[in-house]
C-alpha cells in the first residue's frame, strides 16, 4: 500500500509542478540513510513532504524534521506525513529557514530548497550538524543548464545557474568538508564533515 501511495505523490507532484527528486536521486539519498545508519534528519525545503516520508521510511528508528515556508505546501505536506502515520517521527515547521533557528544536532541536512540561497542555508545550520555528520544538496546539474547554460536563453535561469556553480565552488573549496558529487538525479553533492 505505501508503494502505492508513493505513486500517487510522484504523480501529484508532476501534474502540478512540484519539484521533488528525481527517482534515481531519492534512491540514491534512500540507500545512503541507510548505508550509513542515518538517524536523525534536518531537511530545507519539505515541499509536499515526499522526500522526508520516503527518508523516514527508511528505518523505524529515524527522526525528521523538515521546514517548508510556502503554506499551501506545508499544508499538504502536513495531510501526506499524517496519511503515512508518520507525523510522531516528521516535525514539519512552516516558516521561512533562514529565520529559523535550531538547537538540535543531527546526522544529515538536506538543502533541497530555493537554489539561490544554498551557501547561506549551509552556513546557517552547518553548526546543527553531528560530528562526522553530513550535509546533502539537491539539484546542483539543475536540468543540466550548470553544465552547459547554452541551453537557455532565460536571464533569471542564467542567474540561478551563475549562484548554483558559485555554490559548487563553495562546496569545493570548505575547509572541514569533503564533498563528492553525484551525478544521480538531478545532480547530488555529499558534503562530509571532518573534524
Amino acid at each position: 500500500m505505501v508503494h502505492v501511495r508513493l505513486e500517487e505523490l510522484e504523480k501529484y507532484a508532476e501534474e502540478n509542478n512540484v519539484p521533488i527528486m528525481q527517482k534515481d536521486g531519492i534512491d540514491f539519498l534512500t540507500n545512503y540513510i541507510k548505508e550509513n545508519n542515518i538517524k536523525s534528519i534536518l531537511e530545507i525545503g519539505s515541499a509536499i513532504g515526499y522526500s522526508a516520508i520516503k527518508m523516514t521510511l527508511v528505518d523505524s528508528d529515524i527522526k525528521v524534521t523538515t521546514i517548508e515556508r510556502d503554506v499551501n505546501r506545508y499544508n499538504i505536506a502536513v495531510k501526506n506525513i499524517h496519511d503515512f502515520n508518520l507525523s510522531d517521527r516528521i516535525n514539519i515547521i512552516n516558516v521561512d529557514a533562514l529565520e529559523i533557528d535550531l538547537n538540535d544536532k543531527y546526522d544529515l541536512i538536506f538543502i533541497d530548497a530555493a537554489k539561490s540561497q544554498y551557501i547561506r542555508f549551509f552556513e546557517k545550520f552547518e553548526k546543527n550538524l553531528n560530528t562526522n555528520g553530513v550535509i546533502v544538496s539537491d539539484n546542483l546539474s539543475f536540468h543540466g543548464f550548470v553544465e552547459d547554460d547554452s541551453k537557455t536563453n532565460n536571464r533569471n535561469t542564467k542567474q540561478l545557474v551563475k549562484k548554483i556553480r558559485k555554490y559548487i565552488d563553495y562546496l569545493k573549496e570548505k575547509p572541514n568538508y569533503k564533498t563528492i558529487f553525484y551525478k544521480m538525479g538531478d545532480g547530488v553533492a555529499i558534503s562530509i564533515k571532518l573534524d
